[in-house]
């Protein structure tokens, strides 16, 4: 097993373990696998907190809140799905209970009368890229788009920004949020379809 070295600083074969084994060194009460788990996943957390909160002092509450989640739960990992799965649950699950208790975010019913919506449109959303001729009109335009994201319902807008910008699959986010494959397709149609409603002219 690796350990620290004196500079503190992480060995080569820390660096190269799996998250399925830190995590089960985690389990084992491991503070070395932990601080390189946290510092793997940190960034990532934040994003998708900061993506479903939209403040950035909320995200990074929740975000250490799930870290210590997993160090409280390490033990609960049984390895049937990839760890990134299994803390994106967590994570996902803890943005939900503070949405909730939050006063400000409303629940939106998406019409869902596009037949041509498909879960690739939510893909081809704007993103900023090296050729954006204005940088001004980009803005703006993301800006609609975060606020559109954000009149989605907690599942809605959950589901299209891990399939859109954290990459999962289908089975993935079925996964993360516990609900059949088929619910999240539903999810993304109708997330998709609403967007379409508010950003296309």
């Amino acid at each position: 097993m690796g350990s620290w070295t004196a500079e503190g600083r992480v060995t080569d074969e820390q660096e190269a373990a799996s998250d399925e084994t830190l995590c089960r060194r985690i389990a084992a009460r491991d503070d070395a696998a932990f601080d390189l788990l946290v510092a793997r996943y940190q960034g990532r957390a934040y994003r998708l907190a900061w993506s479903l909160l939209r403040n950035a002092e909320d995200a990074r509450d929740v975000s250490q809140d799930a870290f210590i989640r997993v160090w409280e739960a390490a033990e609960r990992f049984r390895g049937d799905a990839r760890f990134s799965t299994w803390f994106y649950r967590i994570l996902v699950n803890r943005c939900l209970d503070h949405k909730r208790r939050g006063r400000w975010w409303t629940r939106l019913v998406a019409r869902d009368d596009d037949p041509a919506a498909d879960v690739s449109v939510v893909e081809r959303q704007p993103a900023p890229g090296p050729d954006a001729g204005d940088q001004v009109s980009e803005a703006q335009t993301m800006a609609r788009l975060w606020d559109a994201v954000q009149r989605l319902s907690p599942q809605q807008r959950a589901a299209v920004i891990l399939h859109a910008q954290e990459q999962l699959s289908i089975a993935e986010i079925a996964d993360v949020l516990r609900v059949a494959e088929p619910t999240v397709r539903v999810h993304l149609h109708r997330a998709v379809a609403a967007l379409r409603k508010d950003l296309v002219p």
